[in-house]
């Protein structure tokens, strides 16, 4: 009688099926040679342990940036997991109120030229000339202020050639619309590209700003470019008068 792993049996050449329950299968064995040194010489053997289901049935979590991730405190600003805080103008209720007295008391120089010439229904080159210096003089600060953010020790942004290089394109655009006294428009057009320019440092290059800060800088750039376009619209469309008559 011989005997196969598969549970037959041969007699006298005649197959014979044992019962399916009297079929017991030996468990797999492994030598301790073979898990030692791979090699099936030794006689010493050990069962073998099916492999963890978690091995098995891995499945790497979906892995997101620490600073993607966002949160609201209990003020009600966005702020990123790393400290960095989010754009959000809800933000602006957080602001000090010096920066927003200051900041937004800005805006006057910008204001009254336009809507003094749209009260008289003229166009005054003086008036629009000073609302043209005063928007070179903010787009120059508004450089130094990034500049003054990257030197100190510590600061999120560092020294580098492109903060600092950053800083510095907004005093030349400032520059070149002081060049242009004889072409207000040309001066103003420059200084609206300098307001979006810094606008755009602002929001995108230079981190650590609060997300106050960045609410109110889109409020005061929006208002200070809108009224250089209300300046452009009232020379193309009111009659020019000078203030001081030669």
């Amino acid at each position: 009688m011989i005997r196969f792993a598969s549970g037959r049996q041969i007699m006298s050449g005649v197959r014979v099926w044992r019962h399916p329950q009297q079929i017991t299968r030996a468990p797999h064995y492994f030598t301790k040679a073979q898990l030692l040194s791979g090699s099936p010489a030794s006689s010493v053997s050990v069962p073998s342990r099916p492999a963890p289901t978690n091995r098995l049935l891995s499945i790497r979590p979906v892995s997101w940036h620490a600073s993607r991730l966002c949160h609201k405190d209990s003020r009600g600003s966005s702020e990123t997991v790393d400290g960095k805080e989010g754009f959000s103008l809800t933000a602006l209720a957080n602001a000090p109120k010096p920066a927003l007295y200051l900041g937004f008391s800005g805006l006057i120089p910008f204001l009254s030229a336009p809507l003094l010439m749209a009260a008289t229904q003229s166009f005054y080159p003086e008036v629009a000339y000073a609302q043209m210096v005063y928007g070179a003089s903010i787009v120059s600060f508004l450089g130094g202020a990034r500049w003054g953010f990257a030197i100190p020790p510590g600061s999120p942004a560092q020294p580098d050639w492109m903060n600092l290089g950053n800083s510095v394109v907004p005093s030349l655009l400032a520059w070149l619309a002081l060049l242009c006294r004889d072409n207000i428009a040309e001066g103003a057009l420059v200084v609206i590209m300098g307001l979006g320019l810094s606008l755009h440092y602002d929001l995108t290059l230079l981190p650590g700003y609060p997300a106050w800060f960045k609410a109110m800088r889109t409020i005061l750039t929006l208002v200070a470019t809108f009224s250089l376009v209300a300046t452009l619209a009232l020379k193309k469309f009111c009659s020019e008068k000078k203030i001081i008559q030669k």
